[in-house]
């Protein structure tokens, strides 16, 4: 063994190693227990960051511990390799998006590997291959025939920047997720997915994932939102049109004093065609996307359609009016207003003078002013005719009730959530697999004709960003009709809603999955990746797995047992001014940097000279050009060095902050293990431990040894903490170098301690972990041993700290032996040259003992 700790070689020929044994290679096998560990996987963009690093490495030392517990483990990798990045990139580089994509697959595969990942590389996918994507297209028209996919013109929201339709769920503050630019509505042809149809499974079975975040689960109940109410009939004075609203505050019914409809309702449109200026208001705000969240605090504007629908309980007239605030897109575009207890409805009622009824009271049944605002609160009914003095839920049932009878209403459940639109008009997806006839019909494509591949031959557009499909790629003959294929191709989202069935059976060629394979390995036992993805990927997730579950492929309900959701990494920006307005910002490591004793940044400039103002931490991003490449850090420190510093520098839920000083200590305390290592097997081979011949001090630090391992393993296995499984190896490492190594006993008690310590550090640094396996053991490779077992016999605590105090200073602390007396402490203590100093000519007045724990000398 050397005596100079050298990561780069010791890396290169472990994952040689690795790569020649298969080592992580799996099958199913029924006599193990299964583990199946899976990270989101990635978008091949070229090159790894940080965050990157971060949700790998946690699954990694979770694999690597589930394995050393004795568990069959599945760690599969792969790329979500279709999306507009591909586009945008082969436009500005003249290229195609697959040679794009195909050679970033190849440079960040290269980078994964010098990090050790333990990964099956056989299963790896790539879902821009007809192998893959082949089946995503046979499964939609299966659901086609299920009656589960239908095709329709909808208004839709669309990205002029990305020129393509986007979930609603892909709409954050009214902009593109990718692009931020602000979305506009379109009408166009859509294909739907019917997710509504398991909105009720979607929200009830959250109550089964005891093991995903409260967030998350939290996230997806609002974005479904389920609410139970009434939906009500309402008679439009001269017409023979008929309003239908939804509410779930029945119990205000009597305080509606006008009725508000969506600029795109039908009854809108029907009425703006003799009316020019509502007209005008419509053509004003229908291609403005707005969100149900901006509803609340946008102005409220309005125009009145002249139309007034009739009260059922009461035969008031309500005047309609056409609004800015009332969506389509949720209920059924229409509202009973009810300004003295809904606020939007109040802020537009004042703005254009229309009446304001209370009929609840609240605050000890006194009538509360509404010249402020609404009065939201629950409580009793009055001016309500004969439901006054009713309570909330029983105002409720009452006027339902009424309105039931009179057949103008029925109970209902509706849904904030909406069908999955899959279509995208972009080039570089899957595409969607069905053929329009000349007759207008819609018929699927046969699975004999799957996969249907993506034209090579492509037009690159860059006035109009767009990548174009040869049209004759689109005609097809099918039957012996002529036929144009869809253009559209698949939301990518599709492609990562069914990836971690594929990779319980990648190779297999008789359908979408193995139901054997699938149902050995699934559910996911743990699943790792970013909150940001609650109510996208992680909602289609469970939707795919339910609709594969009814399609006979899987038996469990849900995809994954638990998910662990990990915090962004941030880092240091720095900028400087040109033109004292232009922002130029610096990387992190361009950066000369000086610090005050705390550690603070007081100045930093850049090789060029230029001082640069510090901008705190923040998200890891190419707009700053703070983002840390990995594959230098790995060159500079080593691939243990960093998985280590991820771990450990911060809980896996929160946010870290990269800083290289905290690398640079991680990489000296791997090379304090290995000199640890070194020296001790310098003095040769050690003889057996015997434990009836160990003395007190040495049955200590065994008891320390085992009580360690406890909580390692407590910590890697139910709590998920990895920083502080890691601070109790290094508290126990420091230990160690402080024993003696003067008797045989010394030296075979340091060599459990040393087989143990590095049995717990390979989950998180396995190329060290490997050689000084082998160094210590001589024979057997660690990536086949058992996890540390702790042994009973030696949890048996020997010896306890005390705390030495002098008038309640604290002096010295001296280990005992756990049944050690008062007095027999007292004795001890004195000898601490510390204590003796302060005692030394004192007159000691009174000894505070608090049992097992500390010694006060009270002295004049």
């Amino acid at each position: 063994m050397q005596e100079q700790y050298c990561p780069k070689d010791i890396e290169s020929y472990v994952q040689h190693y690795w790569q020649q044994q298969q080592t992580f290679k799996v099958t199913e096998d029924s006599s193990k227990k299964k583990y199946y560990c899976l990270s989101m996987f990635s978008y091949p963009s070229g090159y790894l960051h940080m965050g990157h690093v971060r949700n790998y490495t946690i699954g990694d030392v979770i694999s690597r511990y589930q394995r050393m517990l004795g568990k069959n483990v599945l760690q599969p990798i792969g790329w979500d390799a279709f999306g507009l990045p591909a586009e945008d990139a082969a436009i500005k580089n003249e290229t195609t998006p697959a040679l794009w994509t195909y050679k970033n697959i190849k440079h960040m595969k290269d980078q994964l590997k010098l990090l050790g990942f333990s990964y099956d590389w056989d299963r790896e996918i790539i879902t821009c291959k007809p192998d893959y994507y082949r089946w995503e297209q046979w499964f939609f028209t299966q659901l086609y025939q299920k009656g589960m996919v239908y095709k329709k013109n909808a208004a839709v929201n669309w990205c002029p920047y990305d020129l393509t339709v986007l979930a609603n769920e892909q709409v954050i503050n009214n902009c593109c997720w990718r692009c931020d630019s602000k979305v506009e509505r379109k009408e166009i042809p859509q294909w739907f997915i019917k997710i509504t149809n398991y909105a009720d499974q979607l929200l009830d079975d959250l109550d089964k994932l005891e093991s995903w975040p409260k967030q998350v689960k939290t996230m997806q109940r609002n974005w479904i939102g389920r609410s139970t109410g009434v939906e009500i009939i309402f008679n439009v004075i001269g017409s023979k049109e008929k309003l239908t609203l939804y509410t779930t505050r029945p119990d205000t019914f009597m305080g509606v004093t006008y009725v508000a409809v969506a600029i795109n309702h039908p009854l809108s449109l029907q009425v703006a065609a003799i009316n020019p200026s509502l007209a005008k208001f419509i053509d004003q705000h229908y291609n403005t996307k707005v969100s149900e969240a901006e509803t609340v605090t946008m102005e409220k504007k309005g125009v009145a359609t002249g139309l007034y629908a009739i009260h059922p309980l009461n035969g008031e007239k309500l005047a309609i009016w056409v609004t800015n605030f009332v969506l389509m897109d949720y209920g059924t575009g229409a509202v009973m207003a009810v300004p003295g207890h809904n606020q939007q409805d109040w802020e537009f009622a004042v703005k254009y003078n229309l009446p304001i009824k209370t009929v609840i009271l609240v605050a000890n049944n006194h009538q509360i002013d509404t010249s402020r605002q609404a009065i939201t609160q629950k409580g009793i009914l009055f001016n309500s005719n004969e439901f006054d003095g009713l309570n909330h839920k029983d105002g409720c049932n009452a006027i339902t009730d009424k309105l039931v009878s009179i057949g103008v209403g029925r109970r209902k459940i509706n849904y904030r959530l909406r069908d999955w639109g899959i279509s995208r008009q972009r080039y570089w997806g899957a595409p969607i697999p069905m053929i329009m006839l000349q007759d207008g019909s819609i018929i699927p494509i046969p699975a004999n004709k799957l996969p249907v591949i993506l034209s090579e031959n492509v037009i690159i557009d860059e006035t109009s960003r767009l990548i174009k499909v040869d049209q004759q790629w689109a005609k097809t003959k099918i039957n012996g009709f002529l036929g144009f294929r869809e253009i559209d191709t698949f939301d990518t989202f599709m492609e990562s809603s069914w990836y971690y069935a594929r990779y319980t059976c990648p190779q297999y060629n008789e359908g979408m999955i193995d139901p054997a394979a699938a149902n050995y390995w699934l559910p996911v036992d743990q699943y790792v990746g970013g909150i940001e993805h609650a109510i996208m990927h992680l909602m289609y997730f469970r939707f795919f797995h339910k609709l594969m579950r009814d399609a006979g492929f899987v038996n469990s309900d849900e995809p994954a047992k638990r998910l662990l959701c990990q915090g962004m990494v941030l880092a240091d920006a720095f900028y400087y001014l040109v033109d004292n307005s232009k922002r130029v910002w610096v990387s992190p490591t361009d950066a000369i940097i000086e610090r005050d004793n705390k550690g603070h940044i007081v100045k930093a400039v850049d090789s060029n000279g230029h001082q640069l103002i510090y901008a705190g931490m923040s998200k890891m991003s190419k707009s700053k050009n703070n983002g840390i490449n990995p594959e230098i850090m790995v060159k500079k420190y080593g691939a243990d060095t960093i998985r280590l510093f991820m771990m450990f520098a911060a809980p896996a839920k929160m946010t870290l902050e990269w800083q290289e000083s905290g690398v640079e200590g991680i990489s000296r305390f791997l090379k304090r293990i290995w000199r640890l290592v070194f020296y001790h097997l310098k003095k040769g081979a050690p003889q057996s431990l015997v434990i009836s011949d160990l003395n007190n001090s040495q049955k200590s630090l065994r008891y320390d040894l085992y009580k360690t391992i406890s909580k390692v393993t407590d910590d890697i296995g139910r709590r998920q903490a990895f920083n502080t499984a890691i601070a109790s190896i290094m508290e126990l490492v420091n230990q160690l170098e402080r024993t003696s190594q003067n008797t045989e006993q010394d030296r075979a008690l340091m060599q459990e301690a040393l087989l143990a310590v590095v049995r717990m550090l390979y989950p998180f640094t396995p190329h060290i972990c490997f050689i000084l396996w082998k160094e210590l053991k001589g024979t057997e490779d660690i990536d086949r041993v058992p996890w540390p077992i702790v042994k009973q016999e030696a949890m048996v605590k020997v010896s306890r700290l005390i705390v030495i105090q002098v008038n309640g200073k604290v002096r010295g602390k001296i280990t005992v032996v756990t049944d050690a007396t008062k007095q027999q402490i007292c004795q001890i203590a004195t000898q601490e040259y510390l204590v003796a100093k302060y005692l030394e000519g004192a007159t000691v007045r009174n000894i505070v003992y608090v049992p097992g724990k500390l010694l006060n000398f009270v002295i004049d």
